[in-house]
C-alpha cells in the first residue's frame, strides 16, 4: 500500500510540473518576431518626438508613422511634448537612454533641440527630422515641405487674387505663431512676395500656436485694423482661430482668409466663401516616409538627405476630395 501511495504522489508531482511549465510558457511576453528557424528577434524601436496632439496635422502624421511601423514590424513610441521645447529635449534624451534604434523629431525649437540630437548621434542613433528643418550634422534625413517656398507660393496666390479682382485696398493682416520657427518661415516668405506686389502688412498678431489664443488675436486684429480685409494665417491653430473669429464678429462678407492646413471648420469657411486658399500639406505621408527612412538607416542603407512632400493650395474648386478626411 505504501508503494502505491508513493507512486501516486510521484505521478501527481509530474502532472503539476507539466502544468506549471505550460502556464509559464503562456505567460512569456513575446517582444519580437519568431523566425523560420525558431529564434526570436526583437523588433526595431523607433521614437517619435511630437509637438502636440491637439492639431489634426500632428495626429495625421502620427497615423502615417504608425501605419508604416505596422507594415515594417517596427515598435513605434510617440512622445507628446505639449508645445514645450524643453520637454522635446527630455523626450530625445529618454529615447537615447532607453536604447532606441532611431529617433524622429518634429522640432519646436530648431536650435534648442540640437544638443539632444548630438547625444543621439554620439550614441550611434539615426535621426530623422520632420516638418521643421533642423540644420545639424546629427540629422540624417529631413522629411517635409519647403516651408519658405510654400509661403512664397501662397503669397503669389494672394498677389494674383488681388490683381485678378482689382483689389484697391491691399492691406493684409497676419495671424502667426511667433514661437514657431517654421511658421515664421511661412510668414517671412509670404510677406516678401505680397509686399513686392504692392501690399501693406498692417499688423502681425501672435496666436501662440493655440486655437483659443489665435481666435482672440484674430478678433483683436479685426478690431484694430478695420481697413484690412485680407488675412493670412500661418498654421492650423491660427487658421481655425481666424475662422472662428470671422464668425464671432460676423465678418464673413468683409474679410477674406488665406492660410495653412485644412480642418472641418476651414472647409466650411471655403463653402461659405470667406476662406479662399489654403496650403494643404500631407502630414500622413510625412510620418510614413519618416519611419521608412528610419528602417533603412538602421539597417545600414542610404536615404536621400531631403524627402520632399509636395503641397496643394486648396480652393472651392478642388476641396471635394478632402471632405472625407475632415468629417
Amino acid at each position: 500500500m505504501a508503494v502505491l501511495k508513493r507512486s501516486r504522489f510521484i505521478a501527481l508531482l509530474a502532472i503539476v510540473a507539466l502544468l506549471v511549465g505550460s502556464l509559464a510558457g503562456c505567460a512569456t511576453k513575446d517582444d519580437g518576431d519568431t523566425s523560420t528557424d525558431g529564434t526570436t528577434t526583437e523588433k526595431l524601436k523607433v521614437g517619435l518626438v511630437q509637438i502636440n496632439q491637439q492639431a489634426i496635422f500632428f495626429n495625421q502624421m502620427n497615423d502615417g508613422a504608425q501605419e508604416a511601423a505596422d507594415e515594417l514590424g517596427i515598435d513605434l513610441t510617440i512622445f507628446n511634448a505639449n508645445d514645450d521645447a524643453a520637454k522635446q529635449n527630455e523626450g530625445v534624451a529618454n529615447f537615447v537612454t532607453q536604447g532606441f534604434d532611431a529617433i524622429i523629431v518634429v522640432a519646436i525649437d530648431v536650435e534648442g533641440i540640437k544638443p539632444a540630437l548630438q547625444e543621439a548621434k554620439a550614441a550611434g542613433i539615426p535621426v530623422v527630422a520632420v516638418d521643421a528643418v533642423v540644420e545639424d550634422d546629427a540629422v540624417n534625413v529631413q522629411v517635409g515641405v519647403d516651408n519658405a517656398a510654400a509661403g512664397a507660393e501662397i503669397g503669389q496666390f494672394v498677389a494674383d487674387y488681388m490683381d485678378e479682382n482689382a483689389v484697391a485696398n491691399k492691406n493684409i493682416g497676419i495671424i502667426g505663431a511667433l514661437n514657431s520657427f517654421i511658421q515664421n518661415l511661412r510668414k517671412d516668405s509670404f510677406v516678401e512676395v505680397v509686399e513686392a506686389a504692392g501690399a501693406t502688412i498692417t499688423q502681425v498678431v501672435d496666436g501662440q500656436n493655440r486655437q483659443e489664443a489665435a481666435m482672440t488675436a484674430a478678433e483683436n486684429l479685426f478690431t484694430a485694423q478695420q481697413d484690412t480685409s485680407i488675412m493670412y494665417a500661418t498654421g492650423e491653430p491660427a487658421m481655425v482661430g481666424a475662422v472662428a473669429a470671422v464668425r464671432s464678429q460676423d465678418k464673413g462678407a468683409s474679410v477674406k482668409l488665406f492660410g495653412w492646413d485644412l480642418t472641418a471648420e476651414v472647409i466650411t469657411g471655403i463653402d461659405d466663401g470667406f476662406v479662399l486658399g489654403v496650403v494643404q500639406q500631407d502630414p500622413k505621408t510625412e510620418g510614413y516616409e519618416a519611419v521608412k527612412a528610419c528602417k533603412t538607416l538602421i539597417e545600414g542603407g542610404s536615404v536621400a538627405s531631403f524627402i520632399d512632400v509636395p503641397i496643394v493650395i486648396v480652393t472651392k474648386a478642388n476641396v471635394e476630395p478632402y471632405r472625407a478626411i475632415f468629417k
